[in-house]
């Protein structure tokens, strides 16, 4: 398993291929889901120029490790790799990396985007979208899924 939060930019398939050639579970997953999002350039009716993403540290990483062994144990899953920006983000920017590896799709889809939801959801971070009309403090989806 590989949670890291980072201030510099990352390709995210980039990051799946080097992350999945330092694993040794070749011939043991059949499955491997991944949810990658980027910096999109509108927030309602709203043009966005850019982001900041705040956190604090020791919380953030408690979290995202619970999320992680979450999914782990509920789904039997092989590993896991979760990659998270903070700090300045431009638009088109890959901010977060969700990839998870099992034996079977089911588990790997379910757990890959329960993992999502909890991230937007549940974890510490704290977003400032910057617009073209000035900034503002972005609250949760709590929704869910």
């Amino acid at each position: 398993m590989l949670i890291e939060i980072r201030e510099q930019p990352f390709h995210a398939y980039d990051e799946i291929n080097t992350y999945l050639n330092s694993l040794d579970i070749s011939g043991q997953y059949g499955a491997t889901a991944s949810f990658v999002g980027s910096m999109r350039d509108f927030s309602e009716d709203k043009t966005v120029t850019g982001m900041t993403l705040e956190h604090y540290p020791e919380m953030t990483e408690k979290h995202l490790t619970k999320i992680a062994n979450d999914a782990i144990q509920k789904w039997q899953l092989l590993d896991v790799l979760i990659l998270h920006r903070i700090g300045k983000i431009e638009i088109s920017d890959d901010i977060v990396l969700v990839a998870t590896w099992s034996a079977h799709r089911k588990e790997a889809f379910e757990s890959c985007r329960m993992i999502m939801e909890e991230l937007k959801s549940t974890a510490p971070f704290w977003k400032k979208e910057e617009t073209t009309r000035g900034s503002r403090w972005v609250e949760k989806n709590t929704a869910g899924f």
